[in-house]
């Protein structure tokens, strides 16, 4: 095995530099990904107990059955017995290796599982692995998810952003065609005929692991990428945006230079005094759009109360929201707007939109923040309007002549 492959199955690191017990695992076709997991499996159920089961699942019932052959054809005979039937391999020690199929997500219930594998995930139903999932729970076994990738609008592209980002006790690779030709096991030249006889997207997918946009990106992911900056921009701030975060969301403030890139990124959860100082201490006399939706009405008032009129409130409505967002995909199209490299960019791959009824509808997918992009989207649109003088409307002058209502 390469380097690459065989942490990626064998010795899974997350993003805080800690053993994974998932690995979450795009990759090139044929890049070893699958003789890998089964070698990782085979080696799992070898060190554990008699009756001990450990199952690799595939989407259909043909793809199970490829790996029970392959893993059968690769063992010692006189270490296993096969059970054709049931897609069994008992090994010596009494632990039980299963090859099944994901077609019928209920019939995944119910047992006990000490390691899994879940092959081809970009193809398998959600439900399914919602199902092996709750297997593993009384075990924490072990599990590896692999598959090639295929677009944006599925699970497995989510939990590969999951983990990608951070996902406590998950680790996140890419294996592409590149790296299996450096270690010997692709040959160059197929990979370059395979290029020049695929469409460019489907290339993309199958040996770069790159999923394709699906139409579903209101900005564009080359755009996205044209515009990725490493780190910080020098110089100050021209204008601030502010997005709150409610409940489990992030609170994320973004400050733009006269050139549109971000020079400070601040990305936090506190109690509402707290935030309200920390945007207070950060942004100073600079030019602040807010988002004043719901519980940020009062946030924006006492930030007005204090400091003035260079604070102004942003209510997020699906109209509002609309045209927010088409502003800052103007603006990363024409390559105006830095995107820092991060949880920023990796929001903003994963941002979505759809026409319904009513209009356009922007968001992250389900399960997902979209706080930084709002962030970046308000700072953008009030580093185009910033000079334009802020009014505050008599009913907030009126409240700022009462007691502080985040003091009570």
């Amino acid at each position: 095995m390469y380097p690459k492959q065989e942490e990626a199955i064998f010795r899974p690191i997350d993003k805080f530099g800690s053993p994974a017990r998932v690995s979450v695992i795009e990759a090139s076709t044929k890049t070893g990904k699958t003789t890998g997991c089964m070698l990782w499996q085979f080696e799992e159920a070898w060190a554990s107990q008699p009756g001990q089961n450990h199952w690799w699942v595939a989407p259909v019932f043909p793809q199970a059955e490829i790996a029970f052959r392959r893993l059968k054809q690769g063992l010692p005979k006189e270490i296993f017995i096969a059970n054709e039937g049931k897609l069994t391999l008992t090994l010596k020690n009494g632990a039980v290796i299963w090859f099944k199929s994901a077609e019928k997500p209920d019939n995944l219930y119910g047992e006990d599982v000490y390691s899994a594998v879940v092959d081809e995930a970009s193809r398998m139903r959600q439900e399914a692995y919602f199902a092996l999932r709750t297997t593993l729970t009384a075990t924490r076994g072990p599990l590896r998810i692999i598959g090639n990738v295929k677009g944006r609008r599925n699970w497995f592209y989510e939990i590969a952003r999951k983990a990608q980002m951070g996902e406590p006790g998950f680790a996140y690779y890419k294996m592409i065609a590149a790296d299996a030709v450096a270690a010997g096991v692709l040959n160059a030249e197929e990979i370059a005929q395979a290029e020049r006889d695929l469409p460019e997207q489907v290339f993309r997918e199958l040996y770069l692991a790159e999923p394709s946009d699906d139409g579903g990106n209101p900005f564009g992911l080359d755009h996205i990428a044209a515009c990725v900056q490493r780190g910080l921009a020098p110089g100050d701030p021209v204008a601030w945006g502010w997005d709150l975060g409610k409940s489990i969301d992030w609170t994320v403030g973004t400050g733009l230079n006269k050139q549109g890139n971000v020079c400070r990124f601040l990305r936090f959860q506190k109690p509402w005094p707290q935030t309200i100082e920390t945007i207070r201490h950060e942004t100073g006399k600079v030019p602040a759009l807010v988002d004043s939706t719901g519980l940020g009405d009062p946030v924006v008032e006492e930030l007005q109360r204090s400091l003035g009129g260079n604070f102004e409130g942003f209510k997020f409505t699906p109209a509002s929201k609309q045209r927010l967002m088409e502003g800052l995909a103007v603006a990363i199209q024409q390559r105006s707007v830095g995107v820092l490299e991060g949880p920023m960019k990796e929001e903003l791959d994963m941002f979505e939109y759809e026409y319904t009824r009513t209009g356009v509808r922007y968001s992250a997918p389900e399960g997902f923040h979209d706080d930084c992009v709002c962030s970046l989207a308000l700072a953008v649109s009030h580093k185009g309007h910033a000079r334009q003088p802020l009014i505050i409307s008599p009913s907030i002058l009126d409240r700022a002549r009462m007691p502080s209502v985040m003091a009570r």
